[in-house]
C-alpha cells in the first residue's frame, strides 16, 4: 500500500490525519526546528528531519519516500520555498498536477489560465504610471499576502514599494504584479476534482484574516493618516463562510470551467484540490483575483468536514481525508498514474 507524505507546514496536520483515517502510512518531511511540534501527534508515523525543505530534492530523502511508495501532497509551502523547476524535478509521485503549479506561481500565466476559464478577473495594470484608480500590488508565487500593498497612483506606488524594500520585505529586483482592486465580500471557493470519477466536488468557503490591514480598522482615522507604515496583508488565519444557496450554481460552473481550461492548457489538467479566490460585490457578482492549484490552508477549518461535504458524504470528510481516499482507491485499482505526476 502507498504512504502519504508532505512538508511540515501549512496543512500537514490535516493531510496526515486524513491519511491515517484512511489506514495509510504517514510521513512528514520536517524541519528540525519544528520537530517538537510534530512529535505531539500520534498519527504521524515517520519524520524525515531536514535543515531545509529543499532537501526533499536530494537522493537521501527521495530514497526514503521511494522505499515507502510515498505520494507527496503539495501545498503552499512547497511553492513558496521552491522554484517551478525544482518542483518539477521531484521524482516522488506528486498528487495532482505538478506542472500547473508553475501557472499558479507566475502572475501572467495565472491570469491567462483564469481568462481561458472565463473567470471574471480584475483589470491588470502594466506600469505604475498607468495607475488611475485603487490597485493592489502583489508578489509572484505563494507569498501568503506578505509584501502586498495598495496604491492610488504612481507616487503612492513608489513610496510604498521603496518603504517595503527599505524594511527588507521585498527586494528591489522583485517583479511585482499590479491589478485594479476589487472590493466586496472575500470568498475563497474550495473544490476537489476527481479524475477517477470525472466529477467536480464543491468543498467549502473560507475567509482569510490578514495582518495588519484588518487591525487598521480599529484605529481612528486621524491616527491612521499620521502613520507611514505600509500595512501588511500577511495571512494569519481563516474562518468559515456559507454562501447563499442561490449562488451555488455559478460556483459549480466556475469550478467546471476551470477544470476544463486546465485540461486544455496544462495537461493532465486540474486534478485534486484547488481554490478560486475572489470577492462578491453588492450585486452578488463574483470577481476572481487568484487561484491556488492545490490544497489551501483555509480547508484546515473543516477538519471534521464542511457543510457542503456533509451533503455529499455520510461521514466526516476533511480535504486531507478526501485526498487520501482518492489515492487509496487509485492504488487499489492500479490508477495512480491518473492522479499523480
Amino acid at each position: 500500500m502507498v504512504a502519504i507524505a508532505t512538508l511540515g507546514s501549512h496543512c500537514a496536520l490535516q493531510v496526515l490525519k486524513g491519511a491515517k483515517d484512511e489506514g495509510l502510512k504517514t510521513i512528514l518531511v520536517c524541519e528540525k526546528k519544528r520537530e517538537k511540534l510534530y512529535r505531539r501527534f500520534p498519527f504521524i508515523d515517520e519524520l524525515i528531519l531536514v535543515d531545509s525543505f529543499k532537501e526533499i530534492l536530494e537522493q537521501k530523502c527521495q530514497s526514503v519516500l521511494e522505499e515507502n511508495k510515498a505520494v507527496l501532497i503539495p501545498h503552499g509551502t512547497l511553492i513558496a520555498q521552491m522554484s517551478s523547476e525544482e518542483i518539477e524535478s521531484i521524482k516522488t509521485p506528486v498528487f495532482g498536477n505538478k506542472w500547473i503549479l508553475r501557472w499558479e506561481s507566475d502572475r501572467e500565466m495565472k491570469e491567462k489560465l483564469m481568462r481561458e476559464a472565463n473567470l471574471p478577473v480584475p483589470k491588470p495594470v502594466m506600469e505604475p504610471k498607468d495607475i488611475e484608480k485603487l490597485v493592489i500590488v502583489k508578489r509572484q508565487g505563494a507569498a501568503g499576502g506578505k509584501g502586498y500593498f495598495m496604491a492610488a497612483n504612481e507616487e503612492d506606488y513608489n513610496t510604498k514599494r521603496n518603504q517595503l524594500i527599505a524594511d527588507g520585505i521585498i527586494s528591489k529586483d522583485e517583479t511585482l504584479y499590479i491589478q485594479e482592486y476589487a472590493a466586496g465580500v472575500l470568498a475563497y471557493l474550495q473544490f476537489f476534482y476527481s479524475p477517477l470519477k470525472d466529477e467536480l466536488e464543491f468543498f467549502g468557503v473560507d475567509q482569510r484574516h490578514e495582518s495588519d490591514i484588518e487591525g487598521l480598522a480599529r484605529i481612528p482615522s486621524e491616527q491612521q493618516l499620521k502613520s507611514t507604515k505600509v500595512p501588511s496583508f500577511n495571512v494569519i488565519g481563516n474562518s468559515p463562510l456559507v454562501l447563499r444557496e442561490s449562488l451555488l450554481q455559478d460556483v459549480y460552473e466556475m469550478g467546471e470551467n476551470f477544470v476544463d481550461a486546465s485540461r486544455r492548457i496544462v495537461s493532465p489538467g486540474m486534478n485534486g484540490p484547488f481554490c478560486i479566490e475572489g470577492v462578491y460585490d453588492e450585486n452578488a457578482k463574483f470577481t476572481s483575483f487568484e487561484f491556488s492549484a492545490r490544497i489551501v490552508a483555509g480547508t484546515n477549518i473543516y477538519m471534521d468536514g464542511s457543510p457542503y461535504y456533509s451533503l455529499l458524504f455520510n461521514e466526516s470528510m476533511s480535504m486531507g481525508k478526501r485526498i487520501a481516499r482518492e489515492i487509496k482507491i487509485a492504488s487499489e485499482t492500479n490508477q495512480l498514474d491518473k492522479i499523480t505526476t
